[in-house]
């Protein structure tokens, strides 16, 4: 029953242990699902369920019936247009992030988002190119195919070595590593294992991107500087890539450097402005049309190309190529780098999706994404495409602007393909330069990531320590092995954590049913001769031996050392018993030696095996308290607990470690001390129990519902105990009711006799 009273309540209810509460509220029985039932119901069909289905895999057919065209149509037709503008430049810029024409951009900034607009659940993100999987699919194109200098000097006297084929080489490679990477994704989204991103988390993408937009800054040097710079793609390649910078710095374009900067400059401000004005602002302004622009213009009215030798787009052909046959032998050799761009790419946009999700209240597929991402990039890639995510900012373009759907996504494809069929001639005149300081201007939001590690280093110290590392690991050893090493070192901290968790000691605060830190209060109640120790982590053969050491230290004693010393003092006093030298009488002991020692020969003959076993004082006749000032030269270490309390609550696995955890609890109940668990759920209990973990020592009675059902449950056995205290039976006690107590005397259960002894 639960009265409140005011801001307090009281309850009233027996003490519990989880038996009695079963006895008193029984559970139901419930029918667990088996295998064959989930097959059942999977292998099940209606219309309901083809309609459900239906609608999860084309999203489309659920949201296009829906679309308010008076209201949204305008804001998305605009959005649209922003939004395209955009992905052009980017499309242009990020595919020198893979080292392949800049025109094949276009198509990555086209297809996916075609595909995307029917199979995707998310209305606001923007499909297209993304730096990260732009670098990391560079990385594998240099790693496959030959530098232009490595062909010249390999191939001079053959026709086929020229730029073009190179280059084609490199988009063969681009297009089969991004068909390999789709193909990834759809198999990941029909298989249900969207939930693989969790192992990616916050901080690891935080710190993989911030790395990422470092490999960028440093790949786009040789286009601002027009420098030749041979490629690396083995670990330490982003160092070896700046010592060749900085070797050549004396070769730099000038007209390539300045045009650059100034560029980057003028974005870098401009951004600035969207993001402290956008409020007042009705769209962003787009600088990065109006710089491509006016370079375009004054590159082509001042044909720097000729006057400066600066390098520049070229030629652009219209329209679309044919589709290409992916390289099987590319397939084999970059399985591990295409799992790894389905992985990040998949995340990146889930993440984004998620953010605008939560902020306009409807619900995103995270298995659908996938499915929708890898068929994305599975056409991208046959039309000579690559890899294709999300980009954060093309996204906030989109949803700043107004969309409202992906009809907006629609109309920026339609931008992008006037550009690929019609108008793309336009741009051949703008610099790579321009292109490069475009890509670096996108980069901000990845680089101003270094202001986390402060905020993450108050909120968790494992968090800031998995940004730190994973960052590390990505500069040094490149983006492919860096993810891999990151995520091996993300899980390794959770073993970490779990395998040396923080345990505590118990005090009661308030002298109330709450229970916290001892060393956080300083007005705390702890009943005499009972300790309280939580565990906050799942125990398991990792971290069992770590827990046994804690519990120790708690405690202030090794409950195996003891029991042993005790075994020993008790062969001890038998021997005294047996010989005669210890003799009971209704007065006490008389032991009639001054001193008893074992022969060392004896003392080496006791067998760990006997000492470890549950001390039996059956066959004497009387007990001892070994807490007792014991005859002769006999010493034991004296305790002063009698009860442990082993708070559970934050356990939320056991695996078959169980074994080893109660031998622990033996070690402390064959030297008197009662061990109660609590905060445990009826699984645990059941799994105990399959496990065969209780006997005639270790009982399920030692399980209570909270650690206030085990103090109360220990003071009531306590005072019980001490109510039998009678002295008034003392003449009338038998002989064989005496044990030896904590000040010298002889006792039984109820009464007290001094003991003598004879010199």
């Amino acid at each position: 029953m639960i009265e409140p009273i005011g801001n307090q309540y009281v309850v009233a209810r027996p003490v519990y242990s989880a038996n009695a509460f079963g006895e008193d509220h029984k559970k139901k029985q419930r029918h667990h699902k088996t295998l064959l039932d989930h097959l059942k119901k999977l292998c099940r069909c209606s219309a309901q369920r083809a309609k459900k289905i239906a609608f999860s895999s084309f999203p489309i057919a659920s949201w296009l019936p829906a679309y308010r065209i008076k209201e949204w149509l305008l804001s998305d037709i605009v959005s649209g247009i922003s939004t395209g503008l955009v992905a052009v430049l980017q499309g242009l810029a990020f595919a020198l992030l893979v080292t392949i024409p800049p025109g094949y951009g276009l198509y990555a900034a086209f297809f996916p988002v075609i595909i995307y607009f029917f199979l995707g659940t998310s209305r606001h993100i923007s499909v297209g190119p993304f730096p990260v999987l732009s670098m990391m699919v560079g990385a594998v194109v240099v790693r496959l195919t030959p530098t232009d200098s490595a062909a010249d000097s390999t191939f001079a006297n053959s026709s086929m070595t020229n730029d073009s084929s190179i280059d084609e080489q490199k988009v063969i490679v681009a297009a089969t590593v991004t068909i390999l990477s789709g193909i990834i994704q759809l198999l990941m989204g029909v298989l249900r294992l969207g939930f693989v991103v969790i192992y990616l988390s916050e901080s690891l993408i935080s710190g993989f991107t911030t790395a990422a937009a470092i490999h960028v800054l440093v790949s786009q040097l040789k286009f601002m500087f027009q420098l030749t710079v041979p490629a690396h793609t083995d670990p330490f390649s982003l160092f070896k890539v700046l010592e060749s910078v900085f070797s050549q710095i004396e070769k730099t374009n000038i007209a390539d450097l300045v045009t650059s900067l100034v560029i980057l400059v003028v974005v870098f401000v401009v951004k600035e402005i969207n993001q402290r004005y956008k409020a007042k602002l009705p769209v962003p302004i787009p600088i990065e049309l109006i710089v491509t622009v006016i370079a375009t213009g004054v590159s082509y009215g001042f044909d720097f190309k000729r006057r400066f030798n600066v390098a520049v787009i070229g030629e652009m052909k219209p329209g679309f190529q044919a589709p290409i046959t992916p390289s099987r032998q590319t397939f084999q050799d970059t399985i591990g780098d295409c799992f790894g761009i389905a992985i990040v790419g998949f995340a990146v946009a889930f993440s984004v999706a998620s953010v605008y999700s939560l902020k306009y209240d409807y619900p995103i597929d995270g298995n659908q994404e996938l499915i929708a991402m890898g068929a994305g990039n599975i056409f991208g890639g046959s039309f000579r495409g690559f890899a294709a995510s999300t980009s954060l900012s093309r996204s906030g373009v989109q949803e700043s602007t107004g969309g409202k759907t992906q009809i907006a996504g629609l109309i920026s494809a339609i931008i992008v393909l006037i550009v690929i069929v019609a108008i793309g001639f336009l741009l051949e005149p703008l610099q790579k330069s321009v292109l490069a300081a475009l890509a670096l201007g996108n980069l901000k939001g990845m680089l101003m990531q270094f202001v986390e590690i402060r905020r993450l280093w108050r909120k968790d110290k494992y968090d800031c320590l998995i940004w730190v590392m994973t960052f590390i690991f990505a500069v040094v050893l490149g983006l492919g092995l860096g993810l891999a090493a990151s995520v091996a070192f993300q899980l390794l901290t959770i073993v970490f954590r779990t395998q040396f968790p923080k345990c505590s000691m118990l005090a009661n605060v308030g002298r109330s049913n709450i229970y916290k830190n001892r060393k956080d209060y300083s007005e705390i109640y702890e009943p005499e001769g009972v300790k309280i120790f939580r565990c906050p982590s799942p125990i398991y053969f990792a971290n069992i031996s770590f827990f046994k050491q804690k519990l120790i230290d708690a405690v202030g004693f090794r409950p195996l050392r003891i029991l042993r010393k005790r075994n020993k003092a008790l062969k001890k006093i038998r021997k005294l018993q047996k010989k005669g030298l210890l003799q009971v009488t209704p007065k006490g002991f008389i032991c009639t030696v001054d001193g008893f020692k074992d022969s060392d020969e004896e003392l080496d003959n006791d067998k760990i095996e006997e000492l470890d076993q549950p001390i039996n004082t059956k066959d004497l006749p009387f007990q001892i308290d070994w807490n007792a000032n014991l005859p002769l030269n006999i010493v034991v270490p004296k305790i002063n607990l009698h009860s442990l309390i082993l708070d559970f609550s934050a356990v939320s696995f056991l695996d078959v470690s169980s074994m080893g955890l109660k031998t622990i609890l033996q070690e402390f109940i064959r030297i008197q001390v009662d061990v109660y668990i609590v905060g445990t759920d009826d699984d645990f209990i059941e799994k105990l129990k399959r496990c065969e973990f209780f006997d005639d020592e270790v009982k399920d009675s030692i399980f209570f519902l909270t650690i206030h059902d085990a103090v109360l449950h220990i003071l009531m056995k306590k005072d019980y105990s001490t109510s039998k205290f009678n002295p008034s039976q003392e003449v009338e006690a038998k002989l064989d009711d005496f044990t030896i107590n904590t000040n010298g005397g002889l006792r039984n259960r109820e009464c007290q006799v001094p003991i003598e002894t004879k010199f």
